[in-house]
């Protein structure tokens, strides 16, 4: 069976955080390390992206395993549960699934709801690649330009960009089984399933993904919820306004 790769800060209550689409438990090293000075931080790489495994099944279901496995894997209870955007769909689900494991849930900037697929310029670029004529990072970045104008997109995507060997550059993410199962990651949480405990959402103040439309949906998932909204951040709000999200998660766990 295979674990999910991971690192771990700090001590005491496992805080357990969980990536966006493309992204790996790296993207989440700052913040960090300012969690770990009170809790045990995990951040975690999920399957298909960072250094985890890599495997043609993917979706919710499967990502919520991979995580049940884990937290068994390392004898971890009374966790705390953070996911982003794509993390945040897995750690909603896995709530539902598995409440016995939470102590709270925080989800950045996702709801509950179905959202379209809206991947396909990224995809399309990151496919355009061709890594035995694109030999340098710069290079790549180049060819992303084509399709992705947004520079701050490019650089994220980049991070992903590393040497698997003298002289070869390749992604870390499995982009062919994250281009065939794209559409999965809209997938909506499934209906009736609801979490009791509590739940802090975390929505960016210019970012389109939490509108006010969405709160009966998420307090009819789940009902001891809040939501507040971070101001100046878009969707990677942890990384647009990182004082004002550390002080809020603070401010819900104490």
């Amino acid at each position: 069976m295979d674990i999910l790769h991971s690192r771990i800060l700090g001590k005491g209550r496992p805080f357990l955080i969980l990536h966006g689409y493309f992204g790996m438990g790296d993207n989440w090293k700052s913040l960090g390390n300012k969690f770990a000075e009170f809790y045990e931080v995990h951040l975690i790489d999920q399957r298909n992206h960072g250094r985890s495994f890599h495997a043609d099944e993917f979706d919710y279901e499967i990502m919520v395993e991979d995580l049940y496995n884990y937290i068994e894997q390392h004898n971890l209870e009374d966790c705390i549960l953070l996911g982003h955007s794509m993390g945040g769909k897995t750690a909603m689900l896995f709530a539902v699934e598995y409440p016995e494991l939470i102590h709270k849930l925080l989800i950045a900037d996702i709801s509950p709801r179905a959202y379209e697929p809206h991947h396909n310029e990224i995809l399309a670029a990151l496919n355009s690649v061709d890594f035995s004529v694109q030999k340098t990072r710069q290079l790549v970045d180049e060819k992303l330009s084509e399709l992705i104008p947004e520079m701050g997109v490019r650089q994220f995507l980049l991070k992903n960009v590393f040497w698997r060997e003298k002289g070869q550059l390749d992604f870390r993410f499995n982009l062919s089984s994250l281009t065939e199962n794209n559409p999965e990651i809209g997938q909506a949480l499934p209906s009736f399933t609801s979490y009791e405990g509590p739940t802090l959402f975390l929505a960016g103040g210019n970012s389109g993904y939490i509108t006010k439309e969405e709160k009966p949906t998420i307090k009819a998932h789940f009902p001891n919820s809040n939501i507040v909204i971070i101001p100046k951040a878009g969707h990677w709000l942890h990384a647009d306004n990182p004082e004002f999200f550390f002080e809020l998660v603070m401010k819900f766990l104490n």
